[in-house]
Parts: C-alpha cells; sequence; structure tokens
C-alpha cells in the first residue's frame, strides 16, 4: 500500500475530525506508520496503544485518538529528544477507529496509521474503579517508574494513581493528568506529553528519550487539571530490572 489522503477506514466523523486535529496541515494515511494495539479491547476502560514512528525520518509531535470516543484525543506528544514512540493506555466507549499520527518535522506532514477496535460501551462515561470503591485520596500521586538504558536510547515507563476522570459521569468532574514533562541534567526537556481524560484511570506511559551516558537519573513532573505536581527522580539502570516502587518523588498542591 502507499500513503494516501483518503480515509482507508472510512470513519463516519472523519471529516469533522480532521480539521480539528490538524488545521490545514497535510495529512497521510501511510501503512508505514506502526501503531501497536490489540483488535478487540477485553476492558473498555484500559485499551494499550503505542505508536512508533521510528525509521520515517525525523518526528517532531505524535498523537493517539480515537474517533468515536465522546474525549477523542488521548495525548500529544512532543519529541524533544530521542526515538519518536510512546505508549499509553486508553478508554474506548464503544466500536471505533483507534488512530496514531506522526508529523516529519522537515515538511510539516502527518502520517496517520490505526484501525477499527471492537470494543463494548462505557469506558468512558463510567466512573473508575478507585471512585467506587473509595480509595483514590489515599493513593493518589503515587508514582511507579523503570528507566534502562537500550542502545543509544533510554526506555521510560512511568504508571500513576489517578482516577483521570472524564467529566462524563454524574457528579463528578473531569480531573486528569494533563501534563508530564522528562528533564535530564539542569533541566533540558527531553520530552512533553500533554493528556486528556480518556488516558485509562492510573494511566502508564512508555517513551524512548536520549540522554549522555554520564546521566544516571531522569527528571519527571506531571500536572492535573487541579494544580496537582507529582514529581520523581527516576534512575536509569544499565540492565533490565524490575519496576521501583517509593521513588524519591513529591506531591503538592499548588
Amino acid at each position: 500500500m502507499v500513503p494516501s489522503a483518503v480515509d482507508p477506514l472510512a470513519s463516519p466523523i472523519w471529516d469533522f475530525l480532521r480539521p480539528q486535529l490538524f488545521a490545514d496541515a497535510p495529512i497521510q494515511f501511510d501503512p508505514r506508520l506502526t501503531v501497536l494495539m490489540p483488535g478487540m479491547a477485553e476492558n473498555q476502560h484500559v485499551y494499550p496503544v503505542a505508536v512508533d514512528a521510528r525509521g520515517l525520518g525525523a518526528i517532531d509531535q505524535i498523537k493517539i485518538w480515537s474517533d468515536l470516543s465522546p474525549a477523542q484525543v488521548a495525548l500529544t506528544y512532543t519529541v524533544s529528544t530521542g526515538a519518536p514512540f510512546v505508549g499509553t493506555r486508553i478508554k474506548l466507549d464503544q466500536r471505533t477507529p483507534v488512530r496514531g499520527a506522526a508529523r516529519l518535522k522537515a515538511t510539516g506532514i502527518w502520517l496517520i496509521g490505526g484501525q477499527w477496535v471492537s470494543a463494548a460501551g462505557g469506558g468512558c462515561s463510567k466512573a473508575p474503579v478507585s471512585r467506587v470503591d473509595g480509595n483514590w485520596a489515599k493513593t493518589i500521586g503515587e508514582i511507579r517508574g523503570q528507566a534502562r538504558r537500550e542502545g543509544d536510547s533510554i526506555r521510560l515507563r512511568l504508571a500513576y494513581k489517578h482516577p483521570m476522570d472524564t467529566g462524563f459521569v454524574d457528579n463528578i468532574p473531569a480531573f486528569y493528568i494533563e501534563t508530564l514533562t522528562v528533564r535530564g541534567p539542569g533541566g533540558v526537556v527531553l520530552a512533553k506529553l500533554d493528556t486528556l481524560q480518556s488516558v485509562s484511570e492510573d494511566p502508564g506511559f512508555t517513551l524512548l528519550v536520549r540522554a549522555g551516558a554520564e546521566v544516571s537519573v531522569l527528571h519527571t513532573e506531571a500536572r492535573d487539571t487541579n494544580g496537582n505536581v507529582y514529581a520523581a527522580r527516576v534512575p536509569i539502570a544499565a540492565k533490565p530490572r524490575r519496576p521501583t516502587t517509593g521513588l524519591s518523588s513529591s506531591c503538592c498542591q499548588k
């Protein structure tokens, strides 16, 4: 298959979504863009998606979204350093196209990939588990992380305890992590994520960033819509290891 401007998934709302997502920027549906995800959502509240744009040239931004969810966009990843790869988990409200897009830095063209995914309803319109059992306030802000060297990159995995409320459940307003920034020495930004409420409860993120061999720690900071800040220092391991709990972290309310 060759890149095309015609939606291969024939989404019923693509013509409505396109200007919201990309304004007047050029787009191509390109099978070379790898969007990793299962064809069926076993749990519509926690559906894994990853976009891998390595090998397509310099990429400066990546998006993940689902066409037919009430809050379509899950995240926008600004690639500062490292490989153009990002993974997370999202909510799905019904059968829908799930897609990723990567923008070529040299031309501004968005390359788009994805597929239809079968899912039961309610991923965005039911209260998260932590709201139902009432323990969200006890665990909110807990962070688990892992960083390890992988070739010339560092694979960073982060997971947060957070309800990620969509605002679509009666009497529960929208409340979610909206930014995640990864910094190296001197506060240099290595990666930045802008996230929205369609990311799953207790969100997890996987990134590939780059930092010199002398760097032993990454600094991460997430901020939610209530102004809470969740910061952590994630040590970089030379070899794979189990995710670390009890990171050097802090949570404060602004």
